[in-house]
Parts: C-alpha cells; sequence; structure tokens
C-alpha cells in the first residue's frame, strides 16, 4: 500500500482523490517514536522532489517536511527557494524543521533568489528567530526595494533579541513604509525585552522612541513603555 502510495504521489496532481496519499499520511503517525522509520520516509519524501513531479504532489511533500523534516532534507527542499511555483511552499518547510541547517539554507538563497521571492525568504529568517539572522537582515534594512527593506525590518521584529534591537536602531532604513516598520519592529523588541526582565535594555529603546523627531503616538506608546520599565503605569 506505501508504494503505491509513493508511485500515486509522483503523478499526483490538482483534482486527485487526496484518499490515495492516505498510506504515507499513516505511515507518519505511526512512525512517531521510529526515529529510522521516519528517517526512511523523509528520504522518500525527499526523493519526489527531485523529480518532474506536479506541483501539488511536491507542495504535499513541503507540508509532510514541515512535521517529519531534518536536517537531512535540507539540501533538497534549498533547491526550490529560487523556483517561483515552489518556493514559498518549501520555506514553510524549512521554516519549521529545527535543525540549523534550515536557517543556514534560507539565509544563503537570499543571493539567488529573485527579488519577488525576498521577501517571503525573509519574513521566514524572521520566524526562526535566530540571532545568526540579525547581520544579514540589518544589510537588507538599507536596499531600495521599501518592500524587502519592510519584510527586513519586520523580521527583526520576530526575533526580538537585544541583538535585533542594536541592529534596528544602528541601520535606520530610508523609505517611509519600511521607517515606520523599523519603528513597529523596535518596539516588538522593547516588549519583549521588557517580559523577559530586561528592563534596562527595554528602556533603552523606548529613550530611543521618545524623541521630539517621532510623531506623537510614538512618544506616548514610548513614554508608556518608560513607565513600564520602571513599574508604573499611567
Amino acid at each position: 500500500m506505501l508504494d503505491q502510495a509513493f508511485d500515486a504521489l509522483k503523478k499526483y496532481d490538482w483534482g486527485a482523490d487526496p484518499k490515495v496519499l492516505s498510506p504515507i499520511d499513516e505511515a507518519i503517525i505511526s512512525s512517531h517514536g521510529d526515529d529510522q522509520a521516519r528517517g526512511e520516509l523523509e528520504n522518500r519524501l525527499a526523493d519526489v522532489l527531485k523529480t518532474d513531479a506536479p506541483r501539488d504532489a511536491k507542495d504535499y511533500v513541503c507540508r509532510k517536511l514541515m512535521i517529519i523534516g531534518t536536517a537531512s532534507s535540507v539540501p533538497t527542499l534549498a533547491t526550490l527557494l529560487p523556483k517561483k511555483d515552489h518556493s514559498h511552499m518549501a520555506r514553510y518547510a524549512l521554516e519549521r524543521i529545527p535543525a540549523s541547517e534550515a536557517g543556514d539554507a534560507l539565509r544563503e538563497s537570499l543571493s539567488e533568489v529573485d527579488d519577488d521571492l525576498k521577501v517571503g525568504v525573509i519574513s521566514s529568517i524572521g520566524t526562526r528567530g535566530e540571532d545568526e539572522s540579525v547581520d544579514l537582515l540589518a544589510e537588507y534594512l538599507g536596499r531600495d526595494d521599501p518592500s524587502v527593506a519592510r519584510a527586513a525590518a519586520f523580521a527583526l521584529g520576530a526575533i526580538r533579541t537585544p541583538a535585533a534591537a542594536k541592529a534596528l536602531e544602528d541601520n535606520k532604513p530610508s523609505d517611509p513604509q519600511a521607517q515606520l516598520a523599523a519603528t513597529d519592529a523596535s518596539f516588538a523588541c522593547a516588549e519583549a525585552l521588557l517580559a523577559d526582565g530586561k528592563k534596562l535594555e527595554a528602556l533603552a529603546i523606548y529613550k530611543g522612541l521618545a524623541g521630539g523627531k517621532q510623531p506623537k503616538h510614538v512618544r506616548l506608546a514610548a513614554t508608556r513603555g518608560m513607565l513600564a520599565c520602571a513599574g508604573k503605569t499611567e
């Protein structure tokens, strides 16, 4: 049954009966706790990505590798990142694979993917929340493409570490919309630091956002943050 399901997967396309893939779904569930069985399934799934299988088949594989993927399938998933039809599903899988190699693959792909795919990859990098990504994202804050600069700001706001906060402070984007995104991201970093008990680091960010050049609503929000750092309420 499983072999037949994998044969069907190689031809699986829009409109096909999803029940033909049920044996694969069941095998994944039953392999929980069995590293060898899961590894074999992962390899078989990744092998499908190397073929000319239809898009829906590869989307299905990426969804399953979100669940059972390891460093072993990262190189194969990475080959899909520059491909318009497959990039989004490949990066979703890489977002969720806990191996550090997945983060490396996403970062390395930024120099290879077209501009219209960079935003998605940057978003996935932010979702992983790795400090190793901060320096690279800081570079993209200054890009001429506003959508890329905004994505980099939001990704740093998702990472929410002292390093991310410093990158936002030291690398101001030139695009107005990206500047707004960087402000929001700075607040996100400050809130995370405050919640983690790092009041001095959070306070420094809020003070930087309370300056006279900031819009009134930003100054008010920064003032509330400073009060929170002091354990006060309005």
